[in-house]
């Protein structure tokens, strides 16, 4: 397709298919970019395109699952190679799977259920001849992890999901403990916990309680627990308060100020129950089978499912997905088949590099560059004992090197001193693959599960004729796209076998980031290189320029500092934290003459920050590189990594992409620390974005160590890369527990006794928000295809004002005091120019007819840039104010003319004066009173 021509919809992807129709419907039936955008402004809504848009987003996961015929098959559970062997570990899983299988299968009302699973076990582990060669199948893109906690932070299942309502999560993460032992009480059956998390990863929905306001105030004026369906009933005790070394268990007390019960009120639930649902909330009662639906939803619980999803329920959610939408139920069966289990064994890690030397590789000095990153990766990236070979193509393949063992620097320079130096002739991609797949078979090992790093820049029009043989092959190939001629279908080479795809323009850095990506897939990170600095510096003839890059306390063995240049060899002053410098002579030049030097840092690198002085000896400007690596300081410290990755791989215009940074040690997340992501066109024209974690915009939980944004500055089709640099000063990052767990059970109500469960393992504050030191890291987050962009234009103006999604409303005195994230012109860039806020006493007014609620004069509020917190208050009418009154409030952002976000969450403000004697606590209305005995006590509480 030409660069800025609409394609026919009958040549469009599936997704481009479904915008056409839409615009179709809408009445916009002209395909020029030009006409298109006018018509657009013409009759859309903007926020209907932005809705439109985010329903065809793709899911960038790269799971193998399918669903067939009602059956899911291609599921991966995989076990770290930290754990130790047990058969006992296999045996559970199995059982687990089994019985969520049947579980699901009702829970969907006959729709799917398990079907196929393979368990990977790590290499770690005897081999025995069970064991299968796993083909795509690996650790890092697992749908389950079976892994221990970091810190010992308990054992509570939980899904790493940050995407919008619908998107699928990343993957489920249990415990051996979990698994190896009785979790009955506290999370309900394993198979059941698996069903829990498996809605999060597959379909996209959200927990239905929240431990950070387990309370509420209803539209009815009751306190009511977060939960759904509301008829869960249960009691509010405080557990355990203890003094002087006896511990009591008391019904909850309201606090004065809030109307709401104490900090240390929990709800439990009775054993025995009458509602069927809802498994997002407590999977752990017998009688809850079934999700929530529209009629059963609770619309009102402050959960994360009604603000992700807009107060849909679970059910509908999960109806909308894929999965369902051309799906029958099985109704000639009760129940489905047991599943079947595959067990596979992870395997030496086997890489071919697959290198382009034709003739158009002598523009740019890409072939120098290729040379100078493939290098580096041999040297720097590639774990010790892994097998590496190289094979070289033109028009034709030559196998260079069969597999090598890497051992120390003799056998790596083997494999470099055969690097191309004279590049000529075409470009055939497929003779490239098929020498590869030759030189692993020729080293006795299989193509299945050994990985591929293909590097070109050129187009083989008869790339599709090896497709065929790829799958067949199972073997996972990593693209390199150099320069903007590469081929445009060399993405479905990564996309067909689960290996990641990078695009890299002029300077070595985008190589160098590429290459450094491709780590080991088997989970053991401690292994893998960490890139600590990745920094192309333009200078002027006899200038010097300096630099600092930090190594912090998880990292400094192995550590490399590599120069690279452009005309000539600069001079290098590099100084530790203590003071000791190293200088140009103590760097090795590289033997094949591909313009860079490198400096191994002896044992350990010290701790602290590193300064580097470069000076440019020509006398014209020229390009140096300055890149630093390392690795694990030792296998029992794990290491802060970051990874990113692009909402989707492929977008058509008008769709907005949300940019993921994860910043983590182990499976804590890293918070408080500044991420600012790199994204680059074919052109070279660059967007810095800085990343938030704030649990608005793009974001969806505040302080989970996700760092996001929304992307929308589109300049043109085709390749972009994208790149991210987190950075921290001590003192500034911290750790923190992960979010969004299962819930654990405190106890249970039956037969008027509270049976409590033991409780929680609790972690010191030290531990759980434990400072960190200052770090550098960088990471490619690999490429992304744009099409159908108009060629001219602000493009981004096509997004309205993003959504607020944090509101909070408070009384003070006769005021409503409100606060908030400020949205951006568009999404989250920029500033709006108003907000509309409007207010109820009835919170139905908001939901169904915000238009038609009574509107709050906001003239002189003047709306801050996207990302400040921004405070407002009024006195709502009438001027006289019950005891008791409560006010529903709901706003959104405007930019003119008359283009507003989606309504925001709706906040809620009860005045409430305190009694000035003490009162007997509340404890709602509208329920039975029931007698309990608690260790002998006789108490009358209320119940929901």
């Amino acid at each position: 397709m030409e660069s800025g021509k609409m394609a026919s919809p009958k040549s469009m992807p599936n997704d481009a298919q479904k915008t056409a129709q839409i615009l179709k419907d809408m009445g916009i039936t002209e395909y020029e970019p030009r006409g298109l955008l006018q018509r657009a402004k013409m009759v859309f809504s903007l926020k209907v395109i932005l809705f439109l848009s985010l329903l065809l987003l793709p899911v960038l996961k790269s799971s193998q699952v399918t669903l067939n015929n009602n059956g899911y098959d291609g599921i991966v559970i995989a076990i770290n190679p930290s754990i130790p062997e047990d058969e006992k570990l296999i045996q559970n899983i199995k059982e687990m799977v089994t019985e969520a299988s049947a579980y699901l299968f009702h829970a969907t009302k006959g729709r799917v259920y398990f079907r196929n699973v393979s368990i990977l076990v790590p290499i770690t582990w005897k081999s025995k001849s069970e064991y299968l060669i796993p083909k795509q199948e690996s650790y890092d893109q697992a749908d389950v992890l079976v892994a221990d906690p970091h810190l010992k932070y308990g054992d509570d299942p939980y899904t790493l999901q940050y995407g919008q309502c619908g998107d699928k999560g990343q993957y489920i993460h249990f415990t051996p403990n979990f698994l190896l032992t009785n979790n009955l009480l506290t999370y309900g059956p394993r198979g059941r916990v698996f069903v829990h998390e498996w809605a999060h990863l597959r379909w996209g929905v959200f927990d239905e309680y929240n431990v950070d306001q387990p309370f509420y105030i209803s539209r009815r004026n009751t306190i009511e627990a977060t939960r759904c369906s509301t008829h869960i009933t249960g009691v509010n005790m405080v557990l355990n308060e203890c003094q002087g070394g006896s511990c009591i268990q008391r019904p909850c007390r309201r606090n004065p100020k809030t109307r709401l019960y104490e900090a240390k009120c929990t709800f439990i639930p009775n054993r025995s129950q009458t509602a069927k649902e809802s498994i997002m909330f407590m999977q752990n009662l017998d009688f809850v089978t079934e999700f929530c639906t529209e009629k059963t939803h609770n619309k009102e619980a402050p959960n994360l499912q009604n603000k992700m999803c807009n107060h849909r329920s679970t059910w509908d959610v999960i109806m909308s997905s894929e999965d369902f939408q051309h799906l029958s139920p099985m109704t000639e069966i009760n129940s489905p088949p047991h599943p079947t289990f595959s067990l596979l064994q992870s395997k030496q890690r086997v890489v071919c590099l697959v290198l382009d030397k034709s003739g158009s590789m002598n523009r740019e000095d890409r072939l120098f560059r290729m040379n100078q990153a493939a290098e580096l990766y041999l040297i720097q990236i590639i774990e010790k004992g892994s097998l590496v070979g190289m094979v070289t193509f033109d028009s034709s393949a030559e196998i260079q090197n069969n597999l090598t063992k890497i051992i120390d620097e003799n056998t790596y320079q083997k494999i470099t001193a055969n690097l191309p130096q004279k590049p000529s002739g075409g470009t055939s991609i497929c003779g490239g693959l098929k020498a590869g797949f030759q030189a692993i078979s020729q080293s006795n090992q299989s193509t299945s599960g050994s990985e591929i790093i293909l590097l070109t820049d050129g187009e083989d029009n008869q790339m599709s004729s090896c497709f065929e043989e790829v799958k067949q092959s199972g073997a996972i190939i990593h693209t390199i796209a150099l320069g903007p001629s590469a081929d445009r279908e060399l993405e479905t080479l990564s996309n067909m076998t689960r290996g990641r795809r990078f695009y890299a323009h002029k300077d070595i850095n985008g190589l160098i980031d590429a290459f450094s990506r491709i780590s080991s897939r088997s989970g053991n990170i401690s292994q893998q290189a960490v890139q600590l600095e990745s920094k192309t510096l333009d200078i002027p003839g006899k200038k010097w320029i300096n630099g600092t890059v930090p190594v912090d306390s998880t990292v400094g063995k192995d550590t490399f500092f590599v120069v690279t240049w452009t005309i000539q060899k600069p001079e290098i002053i590099l100084q530790d934290p203590k003071g000791k410098k190293y200088t140009t002579s103590d760097f090795q030049e590289d033997k094949l003459n591909i313009r860079s030097v490198r400096l191994r840092i002896p044992g350990i690198a010290e701790t602290g920050t590193w300064t580097y002085s470069l000076r440019n000896n020509h006398t014209k400007s020229q390009l140096l590189t300055v890149t630093m690596t390392t690795r694990a300081r030792s296998p029992t410290t794990l290491p802060v990594i970051t990874t990113a990755h692009i909402s989707q791989n492929t977008a058509h215009y008008p769709s907005p992409m949300i940019v993921y940074a994860r910043v983590s040690q182990g499976f804590l997340p890293v918070l408080g620390i500044n991420v600012t992501a790199i994204i680059e066109n074919e052109d070279g024209h660059q967007v810095t974005l800085e990343l938030w974690d704030n649990g608005a915009g793009a974001d969806t939980v505040k302080n989970d160590g996700i760092y996001s944004r929304y992307f929308t500055d589109y300049h043109g089709n085709g390749r972009y890369s994208l790149k991210v640099h987190a950075q921290a000063r001590k003192n500034t990052a911290r750790l923190s527990q992960q979010q969004n767990k299962a819930l654990y059970i405190p106890g249970y109500a039956e037969n008027g006794k509270i049976i409590p469960n033991l409780p929680k393992p609790e972690v010191k504050e030290d531990v759980a928000e434990a400072e960190m030191d200052g770090f550098s890291r960088v990471s490619s987050g690999g490429s992304f295809t744009i099409s159908v962009v108009p060629p001219n234009g602000n493009h981004s103006q096509v997004f309205p004002p993003g959504r607020i999604v944090d509101l909070d409303a408070k009384f003070q005195g006769d005021r409503i005091q409100l606060s908030w994230t400020a949205p951006g012109k568009v999404l989250d860039k920029g500033r709006a120019d108003s907000y509309m806020i409007r207010t109820s006493k009835h919170v139905l007014d908001l939901q169904e007819n915000f238009d038609k609620a009574a509107l709050i004069n906001t003239s002189g509020l003047i709306p801050k840039e996207a990302g400040s917190v921004e405070h407002f208050e009024f006195k709502p009418e009438p001027s006289k104010i019950e005891n008791g009154t409560t006010f529903y409030i709901a706003i959104q952002a405007i930019r003119e003319p008359n283009v507003t976000s989606e309504v925001s969450n709706i906040a809620q403000a009860t005045n409430f004066i305190p009694p000035q004697e003490p009162s007997i606590p509340d404890l709602g209305t509208n329920i039975s009173a029931i007698s309990l005995a608690i260790f002998g006590l006789a108490v009358i509480v209320s119940i929901f």
